[in-house]
Formats: structure tokens, sequence, C-alpha cells
């Protein structure tokens, strides 16, 4: 049996470095090692080689050839089991080298600060790291290769049970995260160089992710599924959450959280709560407490609102997570919970997922999105906008102190799936929900006179027993109807007015808006347009 011998040490990342080489040391492994992480392991008394004392060749250009020799390249390739490469090593004196451990320069991180030029990103970009992880990692056979510090005392437990080397299997599994790490680098890189080219010219679009974990399964049981994250986002995201208490997320889970949580970034700033259902928002409040925007948020769709996920802009405290007795949610998304909060909703539950943000909670940033199709991929950006301009086009004049209502509605209508039409209320001085949504329908007409319409009248006699139809009819009439998209015909203006509607927003930019213009005229309804249409497919 063979064992590890010589290990070269060069790290960015120097977390456990140093406990790593002196237990290395005590196995009897000679240390190679480069700039700071020489000079790291020097200072703690570990005793440690340089890398050009090992090649012969100083390190030249600034430090940007330093590991690029036979010498290295050599000592890490040559296949241990064959007499031609063992004869090529003597004839030339070079000697194996075992195990690298290499965490690479941090260009992600270097990127991520704004202010970063082009020059200080590129001398970020590692050359000799990936190029020996690479060389190690295709001669995993006999190399160990380690590409994260979380991994070091997997090999030194397997060092201790296997005389002093690691077994096949682990080097495999180390071996091919190498593949999967220098692809997420090169991925990152090639992403950023994109960005700095000019606007009109192709751009490649290269994305990868390295850490997946099996799902229980997809949409339905019969599929499998992964969760990959991305470590490279920083923003508050549904994949970069900590479970807190409950059932383990699944596929749809996650699907209906990032509704909410995107949804309810529209909210930022003030307590507000989306309750999600097949990804379209069934309830969308906001409240003068979190505990009022809930029970504002529930009451636009109870029916649907069982098994939903809900996403909330503020730390759960006691008051809301006691609006959740006797109600039935799959996830709970929150910034955080208070101590008291989180209690009560475990003992009240064991099954329900409490899923904190790791990140602050924000207004939507700029980012791609990619679509699966089969034979190729769909990549755009990501919808963060709500409003091009505001214009009036009615001869009614749209009320001004209806403007925040309006661009409550618009936010709603952006998160739910086309054709989608939601009537939006200020139930208290301030405060706004979705009274009635209809989501998903083949036309519009559908989607405000058989859903959203219904659903707001329904709404209203639920929460107001014994309410006439005088009072219906005003309630409707100081909401506002939101389409996410123009109205291609009249006929959806004629329904609206027939549910007595008296303020509609939509894009515009119809072929007919001329003709649904005169149809707001012809009812006295006020319209404005907003010039930014927001399909959800």
């Amino acid at each position: 049996m063979s064992k590890i011998e010589r290990a070269l040490l060069s790290v960015s990342d120097k977390t456990g470095i140093v406990d790593f080489a002196k237990a290395l040391t005590e196995r009897g492994v000679e240390l190679l090692s480069t700039g700071g992480t020489a000079n790291a392991l020097r200072d703690a008394g570990i005793p440690v080689k340089d890398v050009s004392e090992f090649t012969g060749f100083p390190e030249m250009l600034g430090g940007r050839v330093k590991t690029l020799t036979p010498q290295i390249h050599a000592g890490l390739l040559h296949l241990r089991d064959s007499e031609e490469h063992t004869n090529t090593m003597k004839k030339h004196g070079l000697k194996p080298i075992d195990l690298v451990c290499v965490t690479l320069y941090p260009f992600e991180a270097t990127v991520a600060n704004p202010e970063v030029t082009l020059a200080e990103a590129i001398e970020q970009i590692d050359i000799g790291g990936p190029a020996m992880i690479r060389s190690a990692a295709k001669n995993m056979k006999f190399v160990t290769v380690i590409t994260e510090p979380a991994d070091y005392s997997r090999v030194l437990e397997s060092m201790d049970v296997n005389g002093g080397d690691t077994t096949e299997e682990l080097r495999f599994e180390l071996g091919q995260k190498v593949f999967a790490r220098v692809a997420e680098y090169n991925a990152a890189i090639a992403g950023y160089l994109a960005e700095q080219m000019p606007s009109a010219a192709p751009r490649p679009f290269v994305k990868t992710a390295s850490k997946g974990v099996e799902l229980r399964y997809g949409e339905n049981s019969h599929q499998r599924a992964w969760l990959y994250t991305d470590a490279t986002v920083t923003e508050a995201c549904i994949a970069h959450t900590d479970v807190l208490h409950g059932k383990e997320m699944s596929y749809n889970n996650y699907v209906d959280g990032e509704g909410a949580l995107e949804a309810v970034k529209e909210l930022t700033g003030k307590p507000g709560v989306a309750v999600i259902k097949h990804t379209n928002p069934c309830g969308y409040a906001t409240g003068t407490t979190l505990a009022e925007a809930f029970e504002a948020a529930w009451s636009g769709d109870p029916v649907s609102a069982f098994g939903s996920v809900i996403a909330v802009t503020e730390k759960i405290d006691l008051a809301t997570a006691e609006c959740l007795k006797g109600r039935f949610i799959e996830a709970l998304i929150a910034p955080d919970f208070d101590a008291d909060a989180l209690e009560l909703l475990k003992t009240r539950s064991k099954n329900i997922r409490l899923l904190k943000l790791r990140a602050p909670l924000s207004k939507p940033a700029p980012r791609k999105m990619v679509k699966d199709i089969n034979g190729g991929i769909l990549v755009q950006d990501v919808d963060t906008e709500l409003i091009t301009e505001w214009k009036d086009v009615t001869q009614t004049a749209f009320d001004p102190s209806k403007r925040a209502l309006a661009e409550f509605g618009i936010a709603a209508a952006k998160h739910t799936k086309s054709n989608a039409i939601m009537i939006v209320q200020e139930y208290k001085p301030g405060q706004f929900r979705v009274l009635g949504m209809g989501a998903g329908q083949p036309n519009r007409v559908d989607s405000l006179r058989k859903l959203a319409v219904p659903k707001a009248v329904e709404n209203l006699k639920l929460q107001n027993p014994g309410i006439t139809e005088e009072k219906i009819a005003k309630t409707i009439g100081d909401c506002i109807f939101v389409s996410e998209a123009f109205f291609p015909f009249a006929d959806s203006i004629d329904e609206a007015h027939a549910a007595g509607a008296r303020f509609i927003v939509q894009p515009g930019g119809s072929i007919r808006d001329n003709e649904v213009i005169a149809a707001c005229d012809k009812y006295g309804i006020a319209m404005a347009f907003t010039g930014m249409r927001h399909f959800k497919h």
C-alpha cells in the first residue's frame, strides 16, 4: 500500500490550513507551499519547503508564474503503475506529489464589489491553481486533491485508516469536485467579462452550479429533482435560506417559495405579505403591522390559501404567529423569527417549514433568469421594474390619490400568471390588498369576468355578512382593476363596467388602444397607461 509522502498547499482561503498542515506533518508528510500560505505555515512553526526550492526555478512575473513547471505537473500527473512514467521521472530527477490542496483566487468575491476595476478583476484570475487541481484530478487514481476546507478532516480520517493514504473512492469524489469547481470558476470569469462587452456585442452565457442536493421528488412523485445553489448570489433568495423547522423542502415548495419571496420584495420597507398558491399570489397585502398585513392577504382567497407558501417582509412576531392558528400552510419565509413566535409555530405544527433568509430583504435586483427548453435554453433579464411612464389617457382623469394603490396592483399583477387581472383595494388609509384575482387564462375577459370579479364579490360577502349589492358596487368602484398586459379588445372594458369599475390601469400598446379608450370614455372610467408589460408565462 502506498502512502501520501509529499503535499503541495496553496490556498487563498486560509481557514483551517494551519491545523491541516500540522496534522499532515505529524503523519510524516513533506510540505511544499507558496507565498502567503508558506508564510502562514512558517509563522505557526510548521516546516515547509518553498515551491521555488522544489522546482529549482524562482517565482517570476510578479508571481504569475510559479507552479507552471514540469517539476510540479509531472509530479502530479505521472502514473505510479507505469514503468515508462517511473523511468522518465527518475531520468529527469522528478519527484511525486501525492496531495494537492488549493483554494482558488477569490475572483467571485472580487467582482462582487461594484467598485472593482477590470484590471483588479483580471489580477484575480487564477492560472496556476486551476492547472494544478486539474492535473491532480486527472490522476485521481493516485493523487488526492482538496479544493475546500470542509474536506480536510475527511482526508485525515481516511489516511488514518488506510496506512497513510486515501481510498480511491474518496479520491474520485474529490477529483469530480475539481472539475465542477473549475467550471464554476470559469463561468464566473466568463460572465463578468461578458458584462464588460458593449451591449450590442454577442455575449456568451455560461452558468454552473456545483452544490446540489437531491430532493424527495420533483413536481410529481415519479420525477427526480435536485436543488443546486449559486454561491455568487448575495441578495435574499429562496435557495439561500435556513430551514429552522419542519419537513424537508420539496421541489414545489421551492418553486412557490421563489414566487412568494420575489413578490414580497416589491413591498420591502413596509409590513407586507405574499400568499402564493401554484406560483400565483392568491393573497397580497400591506398593513400597519405584519399581523394586519397577514390577515388582509389571507382574506384575498381563504380557500386557495390552504396549503400555500407565504413570504413576509419583516421578522415574524408573536402576533403574526398567532394569525396562523387553525390555518394550514406549507412554508413560511421571513427575514427572521422572534424567539416566542418561533417556539409557538414549532409547537403547533411539526410539519410547517419555517425558513429564515440569510441576506437582508431588498427590492428585486437585476439578474439573468434561465428557462430550459428541449434542445436549448432561454435566457433573459429578470423583470425588476414596474412602470415606464404614468399617462392619463381618458376624458375622466385618474385620481392622483389612487397612484399608490395602482402601483401596488401592478406589483401584484406582475407576479401573476398571464392573462392576469387584479382587483386591488385600499382597505384602510394607506394599506392595500388584493380583493380579487384572475390568473392564467387563455383570454383576459375570462380572467376578469369569471375569476377576478366573482372572487372580489365573494370576498366582500364573506368578510361583511349582510352586505348590500349597493355597498358591493360602491366598494368595487373604489378599487382599481389592473391588467399586466394591454387589452386587445374593448370587451374587457365592457365587463369591467358591468362589475362597477371606475379605475383601470394597463400598459397600453395595442393596435386597438383607441377603441379601449373610447369604451372607457363612454362609461366614464378613468384609465392610465404605464408603458410596461409584465407577461409571466
